[in-house]
């Protein structure tokens, strides 16, 4: 089963250096998790002040600059891992940097028949490297 680990922290929590240590430690539980065919997505968020919400509403959208809601944390990043069950999700969540001055929300993803085939493994043109293709 596929679950969402969302990653609430207060964005003044960590000060650069803070930061960059998470995101290294974010990148090598990754790469764990990969090794178990766990993996299948993470990405830190900008700060909630780069964030722009859409509501609609009576058929009008609305744009607000800023996240949805005022709160004391925010949502920073995600990974989206496969895990057999709810436990094996809790202790992915434990071992994000996050957990230790925030909290991960652990959600499972709904599957839902008919959608396009899932995207978020493909990797950007610009950091692919030259592959060589072989057809059948």
């Amino acid at each position: 089963m596929r679950y969402m680990l969302l990653i609430y922290i207060d964005e003044q929590e960590l000060n650069e250096s803070e930061r960059e240590r998470c995101y290294q430690e974010s990148a090598q539980l990754a790469h764990d998790l990969a090794a178990k065919g766990q993996y299948l997505a993470t990405a830190p968020l900008y700060p909630t002040s780069t964030a722009t919400s859409v509501r609609v509403r009576e058929g009008k959208r609305l744009v607000t600059d800023g996240p949805f809601a005022e709160t004391r944390e925010q949502l920073g990043g995600y990974f989206l891992v496969d895990a057999k069950d709810l436990d094996e999700a809790l202790r992915i969540a434990a071992r994000i940097p996050g957990a230790r001055v925030g909290t991960v929300e652990i959600r499972p993803v709904i599957e839902i028949a008919g959608l396009p085939p899932d995207q978020s493994l493909r990797e950007s043109p610009s950091n692919v490297e030259e592959q060589e293709v072989t057809t059948p």
